[in-house]
């Protein structure tokens, strides 16, 4: 399912600011010209929240990826259980909960991935009101 989601957001071309869907799954996304994010939560998953960020490019390969929030609220946040797919075009992380990664983009100007020796900074100008809404839709998914 989560590939259907990000295949269907690579199609649909740039996206202008962060959104939303609630369909086919709880899905938070946001695109600039150097990379596209989703974050998904499926609770018919082990591992319901999964954020992905796929490049024009790829990823190097590393041991570890961090995401570092910069803002009102900074935080990072690293961890070993990334995925790279796609040819190393897509870093993927799942876990069972978001609650850092959803805070650091409701309350920040600016999230940096980080891996190895590749930066990827992505605007968190919009993302907030976006955020409640997939925060809304995952725990209504959860009732």
């Amino acid at each position: 399912m989560r590939a259907v989601v990000l295949l269907a957001l690579l199609a649909a071309g740039p996206a202008q600011a962060w959104e939303f869907t609630p369909f086919p799954v709880c899905t938070l996304f946001h695109e600039t010209a150097e990379a596209r994010v989703s974050v998904t939560h499926d609770p018919r998953l082990a591992l319901p929240y999964t954020f992905a960020l796929v490049l024009t490019d790829t990823w190097p390969a590393g041991p570890d990826f961090s995401i570092r929030f910069d803002g009102p609220r900074p935080l990072t946040i690293t961890t070993n259980r990334h995925v790279l797919s796609d040819g190393g075009r897509t870093l993927s992380v799942s876990d069972a909960g978001f609650g850092n990664v959803l805070t650091g983009l409701e309350f920040n100007d600016t999230a940096t991935a980080l891996t190895a020796d590749r930066a990827v900074t992505l605007p968190l100008a919009g993302a907030a009101g976006e955020v409640q809404k997939f925060r809304a839709c995952a725990e209504a998914a959860l009732a």
